[in-house]
């Protein structure tokens, strides 16, 4: 297959590139007056003025109740899954379609990934595959097990693997590539096996399922500011939840569970050093100005590659699903075989147009070969032919916001 023309066509979209990104930060408005102005306040580090209203902003932007600013989105995985009520030798549904912090998260709390498969019309969780493992494999029974630390979301009732006797103690479906998965079937379908549902939410600001913004149908979500999302901090994330007693933990615990007191140096818990730095809040505030130019112009770009791939008959361009309104973090492709994916990703980037595959499947992996899963056909088939294209915003001319 000639390749050629694609790679015309995406150096058409960023003319001004020699070396084409698969997605870089977009900073054209007040990141550097806010830096500087963090700097000399000397508030550079966990307590700020930038680090309360970045976490309005998410609050104001995405309609939940509480935000939490952590050093990353895997930190914040990390502490929503124990809120949640993960503890050690638990089982944690997710997708094997997914980047490694997700699982990392997992292991963090001591538990172990059960993977079920991916919906190919989204990406994301598979929510009859859910329903059919959970059917089949798992049995609903009275709690007996108390929290003793107070720390976590205890239900009445647990859903039990019937096989090995362990608790699935929560749900991560992942909003794939900004496009959201199922979300509210999905959630429904935990609530009857009492599992709560933590989204990660990573890729996802700016994506709406049926007019409600993801990470805010489950118990609890994540949010990642890394420096390739669409908005970044340099590194952070965002927890958020409409759940007092979890919101208002979720804090207490991203800042090493400190009582406040004038002086005195008091905590109640073990706590985390997880809470994210005024100075990378600063560079999230202005960037949340952009956000919406951000948005418009990555959409102006999909539309383009939805007409280009329209007439490519052996490519399927990946659209947002049903219902959904996708950020389209990373763009995707379905190639008809592994080979010509492969041949794809070698000749793009040897024209230094940088592409990449999926992630490899979590279950491939030495450290999760072994963990429990249901049939994997969807995310074998995307895995080995779904390729990610250049996606970054291009905002050539803005008006710095005041």
């Amino acid at each position: 297959m000639d390749f050629q023309p694609i790679i015309d066509f995406i150096r058409s979209l960023y003319q001004d590139k020699d070396i084409i990104p698969l997605h870089e930060p977009v900073f054209a408005g007040n990141e550097k007056k806010y830096v500087l102005d963090c700097i000399e306040s000397t508030f550079v580090s966990s307590v700020g003025k930038y680090v309360d209203r970045f976490e309005e902003m998410i609050r104001d932007y995405t309609g939940v109740k509480y935000a939490i600013a952590t050093v990353n989105g895997t930190a914040a995985l990390h502490i929503a899954l124990m809120l949640s009520g993960v503890k050690r030798g638990d089982l944690v549904i997710t997708q094997p379609l997914t980047f490694i912090a997700t699982c990392n998260a997992i292991s963090y709390c001591g538990a172990e990934p059960v993977f079920m498969d991916v919906d190919k019309k989204t990406l994301g969780l598979s929510a009859e595959a859910l329903e059919t493992w959970l059917s089949e494999n798992c049995e609903v029974v009275k709690a007996d097990i108390e929290s003793s630390d107070g720390l976590d979301f205890q239900p009445a009732f647990q859903c039990i693997h019937k096989l090995t006797k362990r608790h699935i103690s929560a749900c991560v479906p992942m909003h794939t590539f900004g496009h959201p998965c199922e979300i509210d079937r999905i959630v429904s379908i935990c609530n009857n096996y009492y599992i709560p549902v933590v989204e990660d939410a990573a890729e996802s600001i700016g994506s709406y399922y049926k007019a409600q913004h993801t990470g805010t149908f489950g118990l609890m979500s994540t949010l990642s500011f890394n420096g390739n999302k669409t908005i970044t901090t340099g590194g952070g994330g965002m927890i958020l939840t409409n759940n007092d007693e979890l919101g208002k933990l979720a804090k207490h615990l991203t800042t090493q569970a400190k009582i406040k007191h004038a002086w005195k140096y008091e905590h109640d818990y073990v706590g985390y050093n997880y809470r994210l730095p005024n100075i990378n809040a600063a560079l999230g505030c202005a960037q949340m100005e952009l956000l919406p130019d951000i948005l418009k112009s990555k959409r102006e770009i999909t539309h383009k590659y939805k007409e280009f791939f329209a007439q490519q008959n052996e490519i399927e361009f990946v659209s947002e699903p049903e219902y959904c309104i996708s950020n389209y973090w990373l763009n995707a492709i379905i190639f008809e075989g592994q080979d010509i994916r492969d041949e794809f990703l070698k000749e793009t980037n040897e024209n230094k147009v940088i592409t990449r595959p999926t992630w490899i499947l979590m279950n491939k992996l030495k450290m999760f070969k072994n963990s429990i899963n249901g049939r994997l056909n969807t995310s074998e088939q995307l895995a080995d032919n779904l390729a990610n294209i250049p996606s970054s915003a291009r905002m050539m001319s803005y008006t710095i916001p005041h």
